[in-house]
Parts: C-alpha cells; structure tokens; sequence
C-alpha cells in the first residue's frame, strides 16, 4: 500500500490530543523535571551496558573455563542486549534520551553492536509503526513470516491453527533473524517505498554501510570469542544462539501484547481513504499497557509496558511514563476514549495467547 494515500482524519470534534498535550506540558513546567534522560537512567543505562560487555569481557580474557559458567554468561548477554535494546537504543533512536542530538545519535549506534541497523530500525520502527499502528500493509510490526497471523487482515492459512503454540519459538528467533537477513530484506523493500530518502544517501552506500557493521558485528560477538575463549566452537555457537533467543523472546514478549490484543482494533482502509479516527485517537484505540503498578518490570523494560503513553509522547524518556500514564489516562476518560490495559504482565501474555489461537482459526 502507497504510504501517502493513507490519512487519519483531522476532525476538530475531538480535541483529546491537544489537551493532553497541554496537560503533560503543565505538568513537566510544575515540575521543572526534564523530558529527557534523569540520574537513575544514567544509571540504568551503565547497568544495562555492563550485563552485556563485562560477561563479554570475561570470555575473551579467557577467564572462563567452565562450560556450564560460560554458557550462563551468554545467558546474561542476551539480558543486557534486550535490555540495551529496550531502556536505551530505544529512547535514543526516538531522541528522547538526551536534549543533544549527537548523544541520541552515538547511543543509538549501540545498535550495530546487538547485530541490527539502526537506519532500518527508525524507518520501521519510528515511522511505519508509530504512524500506522496496526494498520494492514502499513506497520510491518503486525506483518511478519507467513507462518504467523497477527492481524485479521491477513491472509489465513491451516498452518495458523497451531501459532498459539509455536509463536514463542519464533519470537526466540526475531533478533538472530535481524541481525542476518532482515536488515538486508528491509533496505531494498524500503529503497522501493521510497523510505530510504529521509536517509540521503543512494542505496549503494547503504548497502556497503550495512555490510560493514555486519562484519563489524560477527567479528566483534563470534570471530574474536572464538580466537580468544578457551573452548571448542559449537559451544562458543550454542551460546550465541542461545543469547539471541534470550533477547528474541523478551523483545517480543514485550512489543506483541502492546498492539496485538483482543482489546486493540486492526484498521484495513483502503487506498486513498481517511482512517476514522485522528492520529492519537487511533493510537488509544490500537494500543493497550500492561502491568503499570510492577515497578521493576516497568524498570528493566523501558516503560514500554506504558506503550499508550511512549506512542503519544515517544520524544519524552520513559522515566516519565508512570506519571504521565496518570494525565493520559484521566484525559481519555473526560473524552469517552478507550485506554486499554492489562493488570500483570502474565495477563497481557494470556491475552495475547488467546488473540493468536483465534486469529489461527477465524
């Protein structure tokens, strides 16, 4: 579908956004609290950077003999890269980490050394998914391999029936599929769409670009462990594969239940009409939180369990979500909107689980 020949309606009946707006506004001059990054997410960030590089560390200085010791340390990089992924490149990518670019711009190069492009990852990410949140054809987010059914939209095929089960393994398998063959699918879809020119540069450049943080990526996390650690190279591969997975399913388990719930509405226009609803009015209804009152979770996921407020407010850190999840909230309410979310993160996965077992047979 042609990006541009979708638009949401700009009806001034619902005056929900620009309110809110104007609340989270008060409340950030009230306060004389930043919109970006704070001491704890400093801290959070060394954090997260430490239970991926000091493991790390600790293998090619060949300080691990143990295997069962070295495959833990796989284990706890494959926290730290979703980790990394979530509480940091994230905020970074949607410049909402610091007030200075440049600070956005090396953070959300942390990227290259989690094995995805972070070209690719602000196109899909900050464009397509945050602009057409659940809308067929348009967030890629809700269209993936054709062994799984996100959407009612989509296609139905016999094998669906079973996605319920098997959902879980392919989510272990989302970031060792990014960081092969994905971002190199991705650059040419988007070169065809025309993407690729908020970029500025032609697609050869990109390409080379891309082929040398791959290598730079495969020499830093397996060439180098592989010279370096004192053990043979199927175990140095089991762990690898092993942190992908880690970091595969908890990056999955936590975008999935944000969008693709019984509660979240699934739009279909077609090309050249108008959504129905505004742009944030559509956000509320394709967008559910969950587990708001789980303060550590809520921690080590970025806030993104408050997605309604990182999709209303994604230039503001997440640090600030809990108490702006109090404004957006109260404001939905006063407009008859919907604010979607789930108590615990274990219901939010139920939910999702049973959108999957429907969406494979209806």
């Amino acid at each position: 579908m042609n990006l541009k020949k979708v638009r949401f309606s700009s009806s001034t009946k619902n005056d929900f956004y620009s309110t809110v707006k104007a609340r989270v506004h008060q409340y950030f001059q009230e306060t004389g609290l930043s919109t970006h990054a704070n001491a704890a997410m400093v801290f959070k960030t060394i954090f997260m950077f430490s239970i991926y590089f000091v493991p790390y560390g600790l293998m090619v200085a060949g300080l691990i003999q143990n295997p069962v010791v070295h495959f833990f340390l796989w284990i706890l990089m494959g926290l730290g890269m979703a980790g990394i992924g979530l509480s940091v490149a994230h905020d970074a990518l949607h410049g909402a980490y610091s007030k200075n670019p440049t600070v956005n711009k090396l953070l959300g190069k942390i990227f290259l050394l989690v094995g995805a492009d972070d070209n690719n990852w602000k196109l899909q990410h900050n464009v397509l998914h945050h602009t057409y949140t659940n809308i067929h054809d348009l967030d890629e987010d809700i269209k993936t391999a054709p062994v799984m059914r996100f959407s009612p939209n989509e296609p139905l095929r016999p094998i669906h029936k079973g996605q319920y089960l098997y959902a879980w393994f392919f989510y272990g398998l989302m970031t060792l599929y990014w960081s092969t063959g994905k971002d190199f699918a991705q650059l040419f879809r988007y070169e065809k769409k025309g993407l690729n020119k908020s970029l500025k540069k032609p697609l050869n450049r990109l390409l080379l670009r891309m082929i040398a943080n791959k290598i730079l990526y495969y020499t830093f996390i397996l060439v180098i462990p592989m010279l370096t650690i004192p053990m043979p190279w199927w175990q140095i591969l089991i762990g690898y594969v092993s942190m992908h997975f880690i970091a595969g399913l908890i990056l999955a388990c936590i975008f999935q239940p944000a969008h693709v719930m019984p509660t979240t509405s699934f739009p279909n226009p077609e090309e050249g009409s108008t959504v129905e609803n505004t742009w944030a009015t559509h956000q509320l209804f394709t967008t559910t939180n969950f587990a708001p009152q789980s303060k550590f979770f809520s921690w080590f996921v970025g806030g993104l369990n408050f997605q309604i407020e990182h999709h209303l407010f994604p230039n503001i850190c997440h640090v600030h979500y809990k108490k702006l999840s109090e404004i957006v909230k109260q404001t939905a309410q006063e407009f008859n909107l919907p604010y979607h979310s789930a108590p615990t993160f274990s219901n939010a996965l139920l939910e999702h689980t049973r959108l999957l077992y429907r969406l494979g047979r209806a």
